[in-house]
């Protein structure tokens, strides 16, 4: 299929899952040496969702999934492809995507996880977008899901007040008259700043043993500093490369839905797009940073509490390890 003829895609519904369970800044104040007042002001986050213990994230990945496929009026049988995007699959493999297949009854899709991170989610997207816009696919269900909690050291101020659970979901399919439509992407890493936010244990390179388990190598750093001056850096590049793609400007869009991190982030995002505060979609201060989840989460908020209307054009915008940065622009 010549790019001349590459069908549009739309998103047809959304969803989430959150674990029950909900971590207060308070409660943090009895874990570490934190309190509400210095979370709250450096972050703007109040509590987050861990998962329970028996929990994996493709428990919440498929909780997400089925609210998802429910809101778009899709059946599992008919997905031909799944993307779960995650940092914190199941096991090395099979993919987190391929047990989301089995619980969901999608005999015939496709399945694959992809890790950016908490860019994961509108990477994913754009994968499923060109299959299906090459005809490839007729509809995807997109997945982000991490159990952070899993991979965090709960002694470490600077990163376990930061971080939660959960999962959020789309299904996409090609655009018809009267839908929405996704208008642009645009996505970029940077390997060369791998080490400013990173898991370093667990993996070939450095393997859990009996010798290092006590180091702590499989939960997450960071260097809080670097991630923030980056953070701004790249997804300020990116919503504008977005923007300028979809051939519209800041201000014709509706909805800024930025990666819920960080509410300082956000703020000054919105203060160089020269946009108010009032047209950014936030809900950091109640689930914190869910990773490859959280934009997908907020995209759900948004338009089931009626934040976003049909014909709304809306920004997504994402940062995560990698360095990973994506963006997107959809006529909902």
């Amino acid at each position: 299929m010549s790019a001349k003829t590459l069908r549009p895609v739309a998103i047809a519904g959304t969803g989430k899952y959150l674990p029950e369970k909900v971590l207060t800044n308070e409660d943090l104040q009895r874990m570490v040496d934190t309190s509400d007042a210095w979370i709250t002001e450096r972050t703007g986050i109040r509590s987050r969702r861990i998962a329970a213990d028996d929990e994996a994230t493709s428990d919440l990945a498929i909780k997400a999934g089925r609210d998802a496929l429910e809101n778009a009026g899709v059946k599992a049988e008919d997905l031909d492809l799944i993307i779960v995007a995650t940092v914190t699959p199941d096991m090395a493999f099979p993919a987190t995507a391929c047990f989301v297949q089995k619980a969901l009854g999608a005999p015939k899709a496709t399945c694959f996880d992809v890790s950016a991170a908490c860019s994961g989610f509108l990477y994913g997207m754009e994968l499923a977008r060109q299959f299906i816009s090459t005809g490839s696919a007729q509809k995807a269900l997109v997945i982000g899901a991490d159990k952070l909690s899993a991979i965090i050291d709960w002694s470490d101020r600077n990163t376990c007040v930061l971080f939660g659970d959960g999962a959020g979901a789309a299904v996409l399919q090609p655009a018809g008259e009267g839908t929405g439509e996704i208008l642009s992407a645009y996505s970029g890493s940077n390997g060369m700043l791998d080490e400013i936010l990173n898991v370093p244990g667990g993996g070939s390179r450095n393997p859990l043993t009996a010798e290092n388990i006590g180091q702590k190598t499989n939960t997450m750093k960071m260097s809080g500093r670097e991630v923030y001056r980056h953070a701004v850096t790249t997804m300020m590049s990116a919503a504008k490369e977005a923007i300028a793609r979809s051939g519209l400007t800041p201000d014709d869009i509706e909805c800024f839905i930025p990666h819920q991190a960080n509410l300082r982030i956000i703020e000054t995002i919105a203060d160089k797009l020269h946009v108010p505060m009032e047209r950014f979609f936030v809900n950091l201060q109640d689930y914190g940073n869910t990773s490859a989840a959280a934009v997908a989460i907020a995209l759900d908020e948004a338009q089931r509490s009626g934040r976003i209307k049909r014909g709304d054009h809306i920004l997504m915008v994402v940062f995560g390890g990698g360095l990973t940065w994506a963006s997107a622009v959809v006529r909902w």
